[in-house]
């Protein structure tokens, strides 16, 4: 309602039809749960009653094992909801389909890349309870960040230029921007390639720096009790 009131008081050019805009919102309802905006209350719990410790014991790397929660967490929830609601979607709120075939493959592929970014950012965030064993920091800032920073709350295009020329290369953009545009064909299928180079690049940067942190952070590790 609040982007259908904007577009009906505007009359300059709009970088994005309002079908669009409708579209865009759906789908990110839809992929909620599958933005990293929240944090693993097991392994929460774990770190600050020293569960961790059994972790720490076993044959397995545990930046791997985090990970691969991350990436459950994410996905599970998603598969659950996102169905759903982009039935609902079709049949009551006019939700569009893909712009073209080439649109949906690209959207696909987009959003595979998607899941590997935001499992990535979610083992960053858990990680960084080792440092302060407190999660209540994390869990006020990462929503903010996350639904600001990749175009979840206002599509990115909506912004001011300089302000894209900063959210596009930031790593949040390949969580909603990056798919959802492609679904729209507002991005041609052709930039695929660079956009999920764009995505693999920040994902690998930020795995490598989750496995240093995790690292520093067992260093710093004490399991009290007995």
């Amino acid at each position: 309602m609040i982007f259908e009131a904007f577009y009906r008081s505007s009359v300059a050019a709009h970088p994005m039809e309002v079908d669009e805009v409708t579209t865009y919102v759906w789908l990110g309802q839809a992929f909620l749960a599958l933005l990293p905006w929240n944090l693993d209350l097991n392994l929460r719990n774990q770190i600050r009653t020293g569960g961790v410790g059994y972790e720490l014991i076993r044959p397995d790397d545990l930046y791997a094992y985090w990970f691969s929660r991350s990436l459950a967490w994410r996905t599970a929830p998603t598969l659950l909801r996102a169905p759903l609601l982009i039935i609902f979607a079709f049949i009551i709120m006019d939700m569009h389909t893909p712009a073209s075939w080439g649109s949906a493959g690209a959207f696909i592929a987009a959003m595979a890349g998607a899941v590997l970014l935001s499992a990535a950012l979610s083992t960053l965030f858990n990680i960084t309870i080792l440092w302060t064993l407190s999660a209540d920091g994390m869990l006020g800032l990462a929503p903010a960040v996350v639904t600001i920073l990749s175009g979840m709350i206002v599509p990115i295009p909506l912004y001011p230029d300089w302000a894209q020329t900063i959210l596009n290369f930031l790593p949040f953009r390949g969580l909603v921007d990056t798919p959802y545009r492609l679904y729209l064909g507002h991005i041609p299928p052709g930039e695929l390639p660079m956009l999920l180079a764009h995505q693999l690049a920040w994902t690998v940067a930020i795995i490598l720096f989750g496995r240093w942190a995790l690292s520093r952070g067992l260093r710093r590790v004490v399991i009290q009790g007995g």
